[in-house]
């Protein structure tokens, strides 16, 4: 299974929804966001392109009961979690948070296949060592809305194989 996985969108929704579009293009049948929506309208996009998507706030909330109702209204395509989520894809066990700290914090436990995070607006894909002598994926994609950073970026995940690839998005504003 593959995934897309993103963060600190940051009220960018045609942004990430190419991130998305792109993804589902190259297979990705799951989007993981590590935070930093803002708004519901962030995410209605996605719900047109039709891929589950699986949402952590992070410190840049905005309308959380308005991401709320919309999950709720999203027959299933939508789930929010809150502040972190645990997960079961492609039969691995995910973490998502929005802070690097925490995501290498949990990465350490050894309890994760793999955990993502953002918040950094600095992409990174890393084995983590962790406490049961193996290591666990750590991946933090980046901002899909370029952001404080060199580009725009968003991962691609292969849950088969446990690659993951960050790349840049292709985006032409109209």
């Amino acid at each position: 299974m593959k995934v897309c996985i993103v963060s600190d969108s940051h009220d960018r929704g045609p942004m990430l929804a190419a991130a998305v579009e792109e993804a589902k293009s190259l297979g990705a049948e799951a989007v993981l966001h590590c935070g930093d929506i803002i708004g519901p309208n962030t995410l209605k996009p996605l719900l047109k392109i039709g891929l589950p998507t699986h949402v952590v706030h992070g410190n840049n909330l905005g309308d959380f009961t308005a991401i709320c109702q919309m999950a709720a209204r999203s027959n299933g395509l939508l789930h929010y979690y809150g502040a972190d989520a645990q997960l079961e894809l492609g039969g691995k066990r995910i973490f998502l948070v929005h802070y690097p700290h925490y995501g290498r914090a949990f990465a350490a436990t050894g309890d994760w296949d793999l955990v993502c995070c953002g918040h950094s607006h600095e992409p990174e894909t890393v084995l983590h060592p962790n406490i049961k002598g193996g290591t666990t994926w750590l991946v933090n994609p980046g901002t899909v809305a370029g952001l404080g950073a060199p580009a725009a970026t968003w991962a691609l995940g292969d849950l088969a194989t446990m690659e993951f690839t960050v790349r840049p998005l292709s985006f032409a504003s109209t």
